[in-house]
């Protein structure tokens, strides 16, 4: 019988050769010779910046997947605003949020010292998302490189589009998930990301104060630290009591304690019921499924060849 990891591989080739002719230039050796340090530069930074702040591994993941889910994994959202252009970063579902950016300068830094002009920004941000959830106990995955930057950010207006709302109803979320091409269990593993990291008092505040589809110790919990006016700042983890990355974010939504108003929507008397109920009974199962999704995540509309550019430093382009 077949080991789990010589599983995932097989599974992963399957995804490699159904990319496309745009993605079928991703590989997994992609900087072999051109940059053969370049995984264990990021890993090193990465181990050193979450030894110090375990919450940047959440941090860098959610960067990650805002970069993907709007024009492609492409470190758009990594581009500063300009005197003429206004970017991702100030965009409703950035702006005072995300956060890591200093992270992959300090990569990139690194990188461009040992291998310079070769390696993207985009592809440092993939690598450095599954060494930060590696690094919080999930999983490990391989991950396709070769992905090119792009010279210009989306604009707020693609952003607010694209990146689904924490307030979004599970109709929309459905959709959003769906015009990335993800299934409505793809979302549902996704948003197993959230079993990482934090959340600020302005996203969850109608929620615990408004909404009867939450545990009422919970939400009495809640509203020490986010008062009904005030305090938008103000944090809570996304997964009690966890501080690694496990199952417990479906386990939470099972007994309704889903910090968002998005998260509980998938386990509210809906069709992805099972499918939560089925993670929050089988870690293993969870920690497949994330690597496996994570790498389609990955290989979203990525430029390859000679389309967009190798930025020398990740905040503008060349």
């Amino acid at each position: 019988m077949a080991s789990s990891s010589s599983s995932l591989k097989i599974f992963l080739l399957t995804v490699a050769l159904a990319l496309g002719s745009a993605n079928a230039q991703l590989s997994w050796d992609f900087y072999e010779s051109s940059c053969p340090d370049l995984q264990d530069i990021v890993r090193e930074v990465m181990t050193d910046t979450v030894f110090g702040e375990r919450r940047m591994g959440a941090s860098i993941l959610r960067l990650h997947f805002h970069d993907c889910f709007v024009h492609g994994c492409d470190g758009s959202v990594l581009l500063d605003d300009t005197r003429t252009v206004i970017g991702e970063k100030g965009a409703a579902p950035n702006r005072n949020s995300a956060r890591g950016f200093e992270v992959i300068d300090e990569i990139k830094t690194q990188v461009e010292a040992a291998c310079p002009n070769i390696v993207s920004c985009a592809d440092i941000l993939a690598i450095a998302a599954r060494d930060g959830v590696e690094l919080l106990g999930g999983p490990r995955w391989e991950v396709p490189l070769g992905r090119r930057d792009a010279r210009n950010p989306a604009t707020p207006a693609e952003v607010n589009a694209n990146i689904p709302s924490p307030f979004s109803d599970f109709a929309a979320l459905v959709r959003s998930f769906a015009a990335k091409r993800f299934s409505a269990r793809d979302m549902v593993i996704l948003s197993g990301g959230h079993n990482i990291g934090f959340a600020q008092c302005s996203n969850f505040r109608s929620r615990i104060y408004n909404e009867s589809s939450i545990n009422a110790t919970y939400a009495a919990g809640l509203r020490a630290n986010c008062p009904r006016t005030g305090g938008d700042s103000n944090l809570a983890p996304l997964d009690v009591p966890s501080s690694v990355f496990d199952n417990n974010y479906y386990k939470n939504l099972v007994n309704h304690r889903g910090l968002l108003h998005s998260d509980q929507q998938i386990y509210n008397g809906v069709s992805t019921d099972s499918i939560v109920q089925h993670f929050s009974n089988d870690g293993a199962a969870f920690r497949r499924a994330f690597s496996e999704t994570m790498v389609r995540l990955g290989n979203l509309s990525p430029l390859t060849g000679t389309a967009g550019e190798i930025r020398r430093n990740c905040r503008r382009h060349n």
